[in-house]
């Protein structure tokens, strides 16, 4: 063996154990989503039991199973794992003989009329899963899980493909088989990596995501000097969290930047772009800020208020975004307690013009 094939031999070990370690910790989420679902629905077919929590069940149990330290598994995601079990009733017994929780009662179904059993399903992300479940249609569904075990598509993919309506376009083709395989090459298939950074996988195996994840090297330099700005001003900014993550669905998307401005006693969320404004980024603000009035601000906050970034090499923008936030009451209080515009432009303007001197001389 030569070196190169050294390096060859340790690269390709990691990886294939690298998969491995992914897809067993994939399987275990997804077998552990199943089984909530599973005593969901066994919970809810009692009457007693229905009568007494109805409607709040969830909400209840989603707090209580945070009270307990279990992250990840809030009213969505019990109404994910519900809607799982009841699209897929049966399961393999090897699953249940491995499981040693309180015993599982196998569902009357006949094995023939199953659509796909669990241990294909095992084989792809819990999040393609939760694309798939909420797919009214049987045949249409059958035809999507088929085409993510066999292309191994990403979950880009798979939500691409059914927006663009591939199974009501390879119903009407002649030619079905190249309609599919066009549709394949539209998209890079699944990498483990991907699998690997998964929120869902992170969150199941008590990983914290890294900010390195969703940020690029200038953006991720320009928001360390932007957060050391805000923290040195002095003026109330508490630093609470970097690319917080918001989940609803599967659809996940990350704030920069948030703050509690304990004199203001609101949240201050911040985004930023490496790119010129687009009006875009401020629906997406008042979307964060629209998250944080239902599900994160206490009953004595006040309303959240959003900073928009947007710095190419021509020119830095800054937006203040309210979400329906009274106007006078956002000049008169909040502006007086927030950096200027002005301010926040000289920021960003020569923090990135010093970063890009920076690599042009260590380049040099």
């Amino acid at each position: 063996m030569n070196y190169e094939q050294l390096v060859t031999a340790i690269d390709d070990t990691t990886r294939a154990l690298l998969g491995r370690a992914a897809r067993a910790v994939n399987q275990a989420l997804v077998v552990r989503n199943w089984l909530i679902g599973h005593h969901l629905v066994e919970f809810e077919q009692s009457g007693e039991n229905r009568a007494r929590y109805g409607e709040k069940l969830l909400s209840n149990l989603a707090s209580d199973l945070e009270a307990k330290g279990l992250k990840g598994l809030g009213v969505t995601m019990l109404k994910n794992c519900r809607q799982f079990y009841r699209i897929y009733p049966e399961i393999r017994q090897p699953v249940a003989d491995e499981f040693t929780g309180p015993p599982i009662r196998q569902p009357a179904v006949d094995e023939s009329d199953a659509a796909l059993p669990p241990d294909n399903l095992l084989r792809i992300s819990w999040t393609h899963i939760i694309e798939l479940i909420w797919i009214d249609d049987p045949l249409k569904r059958d035809f999507y899980e088929i085409e993510c075990l066999r292309g191994n598509w990403s979950v880009r993919q798979l939500r691409r493909q059914k927006g663009s309506l591939l199974y009501e376009r390879t119903g009407l083709s002649t030619d079905k088989r190249a309609v599919i395989d066009r549709a394949d090459r539209q998209e890079p298939p699944a990498t483990i990596e991907a699998q690997l950074r998964d929120p869902y996988v992170l969150e199941f195996a008590g990983l914290a995501e890294r900010p390195s994840y969703t940020e690029s090297e200038l953006e991720a330099a320009l928001l360390d000097h932007l957060q050391a700005f805000l923290l040195e001003l002095g003026t109330g900014f508490c630093f609470e969290a970097r690319q917080k993550r918001i989940t609803l669905g599967a659809k996940h998307d990350y704030i920069d930047l948030v703050f509690y401005h304990r004199v203001l006693r609101c949240h201050v969320l911040v985004d930023l772009k490496i790119r010129e404004f687009d009006h875009r980024d401020a629906g997406q603000m008042n979307f964060y800020l629209n998250y944080f009035k239902r599900r994160i601000m206490d009953a004595d906050d006040n309303q959240p208020v959003g900073i928009i970034l947007c710095s190419d090499r021509d020119q830095t923008t800054v937006e203040f975004a309210t979400a329906g936030l009274d106007n006078q009451l956002f000049v008169s209080r909040y502006l007086t307690a927030l950096p200027s515009v002005d301010e926040l432009r000289r920021v960003i303007q020569r923090d990135r013009e010093a970063i890009e001197n920076s690599r042009g001389q260590g380049q040099g």
